[in-house]
């Protein structure tokens, strides 16, 4: 691979790794302390989760869901009223990611059915969800005490008897899912070459296999020092895996895509792209429902102010992490990557103590770089 081509495939990883190294010396190395690195992925699991539904609706052509941060405060809202009420945990879950649902299927069948235009339809839901909310909330702050509930989404992996400065158990799960990334990438490389597909370079896939690698022991290092492994993580591994699947290895994610690149030929190719977009923006409201469930039980509170900017913290990474603004291109890993570029920017700035108008100056130059190289990189001029 030639340098413009491996600096063109990877521009934002490296801009990650540039960012964090700059944040990491500016900040006097406290960026790497082992709390600040638990503490990353926690503080922007939204984000995380919250991107994985956004890019379905980009992909089908540029769309957004304005609704998301509306949704996430509706459900945690009625998670932390029904707790209040002396709830079972269950039943309070249940009943939040019934009402995401039940938003997702009603702006799915707007969108998709009714062609009811993508921003119109989710800026009405976000002023509509959001007002919701603060009826349910009664425009006062609900803390949330259900010690099981808590448990669920913000504990700590480890051993019994370990201390929090000492969590060896974190250190071998990291090797143990070290290992088991390698296999799996060496076993699908594997099954493609004998299915007669064309794979990279045996040295390629060893090069970035150990780079992974490595990076899954560091960070599994890191939180040895602090706590252990949280719980959160893995909900978070969990939507990113299963994501990740769909839009890579399924048919049904591949029509997300086909949308976006030509919609008039995909519907005479026999898909229905009203189903796309339905579920597309369902699968969007349902998650984040889920972002409500884990940002409630990370913060400990809810007030009528839950969620607000999230949907563009979500749009942000998208674009950032290599979604195209026309739709039709975009993967998981690289919204992820995004996502992360985000948070190891608003934390190192965190820890400077600058305030948030920086921040805001900041991420909006990096999304209007991230577009601007998407669209001239691309040769894009316009949706033609």
């Amino acid at each position: 691979m030639k340098a413009k081509e491996f600096i063109k495939k990877y521009t934002m990883v490296l801009a990650l790794v540039i960012v964090f190294l700059f944040f990491t010396v500016l900040t006097g190395r406290r960026l790497v302390l082992a709390q600040n690195i638990s503490n990353l992925l926690l503080q922007n699991a939204y984000v995380l989760i919250m991107a994985c539904g956004m890019l379905l609706c980009i992909l089908t052509g540029g769309n957004v869901d304005l609704s998301i941060g509306s949704t996430l405060c509706l459900s945690a809202a009625l998670v932390a009223k029904l707790l209040d009420k002396g709830a079972a945990p269950a039943i309070a879950i249940l009943a939040a990611l019934g009402v995401s649902a039940l938003i997702g299927i009603w702006q799915g069948w707007l969108i998709g059915y009714i062609h009811i235009p993508p921003f119109i339809c989710t800026l009405a839901g976000m002023f509509l969800f959001r007002g919701v909310a603060r009826v349910i909330l009664d425009s006062r702050t609900i803390s949330i005490m259900n010690k099981d509930y808590l448990k669920l989404f913000t504990s700590y992996i480890r051993f019994a008897n370990e201390e929090n400065q000492h969590v060896t158990s974190a250190l071998i799960i990291g090797i143990i899912v070290a290992v088991l990334f390698t296999v799996y990438t060496f076993a699908v490389r594997a099954k493609k070459a004998k299915d007669g597909y064309k794979v990279g370079a045996f040295s390629s896939t060893l090069i970035r296999t150990i780079i992974i690698d490595a990076l899954i022991v560091a960070y599994a290092y890191k939180l040895m020092g602090y706590k252990g492994i949280p719980v959160m993580v893995i909900w978070i591994l969990i939507v990113v895996l299963i994501f990740g699947f769909i839009t890579s290895s399924t048919v049904f994610g591949r029509y997300f895509y086909a949308v976006g690149g030509n919609e008039k030929a995909t519907k005479l190719s026999g898909i229905d792209p009203r189903k796309v977009y339905f579920w597309a923006y369902f699968l969007m409201s349902v998650l984040a429902g889920f972002s409500g469930l884990l940002v409630a039980a990370r913060i400990g509170s809810v007030d009528g102010n839950m969620g607000n900017s999230y949907e563009m913290d979500a749009i942000a990474a998208c674009f950032i992490g290599g979604a195209s603004a026309y739709g039709g291109s975009g993967t998981v890993p690289g919204i992820m990557i995004g996502a992360i570029l985000l948070g190891v920017i608003n934390q190192g700035m965190s820890i400077l103590g600058l305030p948030d108008q920086y921040q805001y100056i900041v991420k909006g130059g990096v999304l209007l770089i991230a577009v601007i190289f998407d669209v001239v990189s691309n040769h894009k001029t316009g949706k033609s």
